[in-house]
């Protein structure tokens, strides 16, 4: 735009000029010595020079309208450049703020995560602990206590043999240890136990005793021999034993042992603590 305002100044400069050289020859037509006729054509042509001259004139004021309203629209378009300039920038700066949100948000996400990983790890242990101290309560719950007959009363042996003695009337058996069928007493854990036995014989010729064994093994022995009436006898033992060992009690060859309905000959145990 700025070149074609520049060219009409030119071609407007360029036509005064002419008309300048003209004019100077109408003053002085002599020292040209141009003809009468010739000098109506120079009238005609300077009138047209003029005509063309004051369209050029419009066409450049036009043109410097023109000019001047592009440049206030390039003003508007470089203030509306900056402002768009300005707010980008401030976008910008709001999302590196953002960023650096995200960031600490991400670097305190990764911080919970790891508690929480922590937390489940020791919420994993307390629940492994309190399983184990359950499981610890339970095994640690192991007791019972029996008489040998169920019902009525009677004298066993005397045989001449050892034999198991089988304890029948069950009052307590806590853990299901004590079996009233065989008699055995089977440890379900590794722990020290400790186990108690009462005898009682009916006076007469044959003596009464009754051994504590130990998976066939003789531990501690109980022995009465009354020659009338009613005798007693007990003894009693703690032992160290592993799990699946078994404790029963065994009448002696040729020796007897009596119970009645007042549960007099007893065998009875119970675990003080796993180990």
């Amino acid at each position: 735009m700025e070149r074609v305002s520049v060219l009409c100044l030119s071609l407007l400069l360029c036509s005064l000029s002419g008309a300048e050289i003209i004019e100077e020859r109408e003053v002085s037509p002599e020292s040209v010595n141009v003809p009468q006729a010739g000098r109506s054509d120079l009238h005609a042509v300077l009138r047209e020079m003029s005509v063309k001259l004051a369209k050029y004139e419009v066409k450049v004021e036009h043109l410097l309208t023109l000019n001047q309203e592009q440049n206030a629209k390039l003003s508007k378009y470089e203030v509306k450049i900056e402002d768009l300039q300005t707010h980008d920038q401030e976008q910008n700066a709001k999302l590196a703020k953002n960023e650096v949100r995200i960031e600490e948000l991400q670097t305190l996400n990764q911080a919970q995560a790891s508690e929480l990983k922590s937390l489940k790890t020791r919420t994993n242990v307390t629940e492994n602990q309190v399983e184990s101290l359950r499981r610890d309560r339970a095994v640690g719950q192991v007791a019972f206590s029996a008489s040998l007959l169920a019902s009525g009363y009677g004298t066993l042996g005397p045989i001449n043999a050892h034999t198991t003695l089988v304890f029948k009337h069950v009052v307590s058996n806590i853990g299901k240890a004590y079996s009233p069928h065989t008699g055995f007493f089977t440890a379900p854990v590794r722990g020290a136990y400790h186990f108690e036995f009462y005898i009682v014989s009916h006076g007469g010729s044959q003596p009464s005793g009754v051994v504590l064994v130990k998976n066939g093994e003789h531990v501690f022995m109980v022995a009465e021999h009354q020659s009338n009436g009613h005798g007693t006898g007990a003894n009693g033992a703690t032992l160290l034993l592993e799990a699946g060992d078994v404790v029963f009690l065994r009448l002696w060859e040729n020796r007897v042992i009596f119970d009645n309905e007042n549960h007099h000959s007893t065998f009875s145990g119970h675990l003080l603590f796993p180990m």
